[in-house]
C-alpha cells in the first residue's frame, strides 16, 4: 500500500501497463481500472484466495482499490493489509458513512455523524495497518441513487460532515476527501473542501448521475461509478440484459460486461473504474475491457440506450 504518487504514468510500481491507461486521483497517477474490494467477503472463508484475486489485481495493472471498513466487518481491509506492500504502489481509497451491522439483512447501517465518521477513519487504519489512508470517501445516506433511510440523528448536515473531514486530513490521518452518493448541488456545496473524486450509483444503461459527472469533468474531479453494469438491486438492469449491448460485444468478440465498462472509459476521460469481483477470470476481463476500442457507429448505438433510474430504496429489514 502507498501514500505517494506512482512512479511512472505508462507504468505501476510493480511493472504492469496501466490497466485503461493512465488517469489521476487526487495526487497520485493511478491506472484507469482498479479494484472493487467489496465481493471479497465473500471469500471469509477463504483467506489466500481473497489476497490472490488482490495480489493479481495488482499484477495485472489495478493499482487503486476500493473498500470500507464496513466490508465484511473489517475482514477485506485486513486481507488488503496481507495483500499489499508498500513498495507495490496500490492506492488505497476507503469510505465512511455506515458501520457493520454484522447479522442484518443488509450488514451495514447508517453512521453520519461527524464523531461516527472520525471513528470509522481510526478503525480503517487499523485494519488496513496504515498511518494514513490516501482518500476516504463520504458516504451519504439517503440522499441518491440505491439507498438505505436515514433518519433521527442521522440526518446529517452535508456540511458539519465535511467540516470533521478536513479535520482529519488536516490532521494527517487522510490524504484527500472523496465523496460518495451526492448530488450536483452537495458535491458543489463540498468543491471548497477540496473533493478529489465522487462515487455514484452509475453505468451505461442508469446515467441519472449525468450532471454529477460533468460537474466532476469541469472540477477535474476523478469519477468512480459503482454499480458500473447496473443490476446490483432488484429493479435495476444490467447491461448483459440490453440487447443493443449483447450485439455490439457479439460484433466486437468480448462480453457484453467488456463493452459496459469500455463504454465508460471512453464517455468519460476523468472516469476510474473500480469493478468488484471475486473470479479471476472475470478480474482479468474486467481488466481487458481496458483494450477494447469501441467503432464510432457502436457507440453512437450505445450513446442512445435509454437511461433508468438508480433512485431506488432499500430496505435494511425487508419489509
Amino acid at each position: 500500500m502507498t501514500t505517494s504518487p506512482s512512479s511512472t504514468a505508462d507504468r505501476t510500481q510493480l511493472g504492469a501497463p496501466r490497466a485503461g491507461g493512465a488517469g489521476t486521483l487526487g495526487r497520485h497517477t493511478v491506472s484507469r481500472i482498479g479494484y472493487g474490494a467489496m465481493q471479497l467477503e465473500r471469500l471469509h472463508d477463504d483467506r489466500a484466495a481473497a489476497i490472490s484475486v488482490l495480489r493479481q489485481a495488482a499484477e495485472l495493472g489495478a493499482d487503486h482499490v476500493d473498500t470500507a471498513q464496513f466490508y465484511g466487518d473489517g475482514y477485506v481491509n485486513e486481507v488488503i493489509r496481507e495483500a499489499y506492500r508498500p513498495a507495490d504502489g496500490v492506492v488505497v481509497v476507503s469510505k465512511v458513512g455506515a458501520d457493520p451491522d454484522p447479522g442484518a439483512r443488509l450488514p451495514i447501517r447508517p453512521a453520519q455523524r461527524p464523531e461516527q465518521l472520525r471513528a470509522s477513519v481510526e478503525d480503517n487504519l487499523r485494519s488496513l495497518g496504515l498511518d494514513q489512508i490516501p482518500v476516504v470517501n463520504l458516504r451519504r445516506i439517503g440522499t441518491t441513487g440505491p439507498r438505505i433511510r436515514a433518519t433521527g440523528d442521522q440526518v446529517v448536515a452535508l456540511e458539519d460532515q465535511v467540516a470533521a473531514m478536513v479535520a482529519l486530513r488536516d490532521e494527517g490521518k487522510i490524504g484527500a476527501i472523496g465523496l460518495s452518493g451526492v448530488t450536483e448541488d452537495e458535491l458543489r456545496r463540498a468543491l471548497p473542501a477540496g473533493i478529489v473524486c465522487v462515487q455514484n450509483a452509475y453505468s451505461l444503461v442508469a446515467r441519472d448521475a449525468e450532471p454529477v459527472l460533468r460537474l466532476c469533468q469541469a472540477e477535474q474531479i476523478a469519477w468512480m461509478p459503482f454499480f458500473p453494469l447496473g443490476g446490483a438491486f432488484p429493479g435495476m438492469t444490467h447491461v448483459s440484459d440490453v440487447p443493443a449491448v449483447a450485439a455490439v460485444a457479439e460484433s466486437l468478440g468480448v462480453t457484453a460486461a467488456q463493452v459496459g465498462l469500455a463504454w465508460l472509459l471512453r464517455h468519460a476521460p476523468h472516469t476510474l473504474l473500480i469493478p468488484g469481483t471475486t473470479s479471476l477470470a472475470h478480474l482479468t476481463a474486467n481488466i481487458a475491457a481496458g483494450s477494447v476500442e469501441l467503432p464510432e457507429d457502436a457507440l453512437a448505438a450505445l450513446d442512445a440506450l435509454p437511461t433508468h433510474s438508480t433512485d431506488l430504496p432499500i430496505d435494511p429489514a425487508g419489509d
